[in-house]
């Protein structure tokens, strides 16, 4: 039977991910901070797709917290890794608060880098496996606004990118994951709501982009983008100037009101 570990499994994408992988019968180990959701999340999987699920309810923003979950699995081997946990802050960098700044380093960065060190090498003795990354279309600039959570994900990007070269010949594929803005609570925990990027939009669901990396993973799919524009938007990248990308991305998703 495959399992799948799920970060950030309580609400958005994680947890329309975690909803397909039990309808193709995946036994699931959810993570995330809140025992209830997780819990409710787990009563509801197990009672439509009758497959197995834990649950481990673990701040993956405290600086132990990636080895704390694999303590939890008890040896249990991980088929499927999707590091999806993550979150922004939006504003001037000199007027957001360290500590929030320091979580999302922690959780974006360090604990996803650990937890993939920590359960890779089960996978590549195996000679089977998928790690499945969330980054973000703002993997691919600086973003004036959100410049840590930008930096964060452009880490995730390249880290991925440069493992699944490192694994070609193992029988383990990483999949990095791009989406845009996409309707879900990150806006809120950012506090972000007033950014051009998300007011008055029509934005994706998590359902449509958990889909989409979902089959991308299963395929072993590289770098992934989802929707047309966003992939435009991060070739574009590629060919224009330094400090006109900063005034797009600053005109784009910069603060409404400003």
């Amino acid at each position: 039977m495959t399992t799948a570990l799920i970060t950030g499994a309580s609400s958005g994408i994680g947890l329309e991910m975690a909803r397909l992988m039990a309808a193709d019968k995946v036994d699931l180990v959810l993570v995330a901070r809140s025992q209830d959701r997780l819990a409710t999340l787990a009563d509801e999987l197990k009672s439509r797709h009758s497959v197995a699920v834990d649950v481990i309810a673990c701040d993956l923003s405290d600086v132990d917290a990636a080895r704390t979950v694999v303590s939890a699995l008890g040896g249990k081997p991980v088929d499927y890794l999707i590091n999806n946990a993550g979150f922004g802050d939006f504003g001037a960098f000199l007027e957001r608060d360290w500590a929030k700044l320091n979580q999302m380093i922690q959780l974006n960065i360090t604990s996803l880098t650990r937890l993939t060190h920590l359960l890779l090498p089960h996978m590549v003795e195996r000679g089977s496996g998928r790690v499945l990354n969330v980054a973000s279309t703002a993997s691919y600039q600086p973003g004036p606004w959100m410049a840590v959570y930008y930096a964060t994900k452009a880490y995730v990007l390249s880290f991925s990118d440069a493992l699944s070269y490192e694994l070609r010949k193992t029988g383990v594929t990483v999949t990095t994951l791009c989406p845009g803005a996409t309707q879900s609570g990150f806006q809120a925990l950012a506090e972000m709501e007033n950014s051009k990027l998300v007011r008055g939009k029509n934005l994706p669901t998590s359902a449509e982009v958990a889909a989409f990396g979902y089959r991308k993973m299963l395929k072993g799919r590289g770098v992934v983008i989802h929707g047309l524009l966003n992939w435009l938007m991060a070739q574009s990248v590629r060919f224009t100037p330094r400090a006109v990308i900063l005034r797009v991305v600053d005109f784009i998703s910069g603060p409404s009101s400003k």
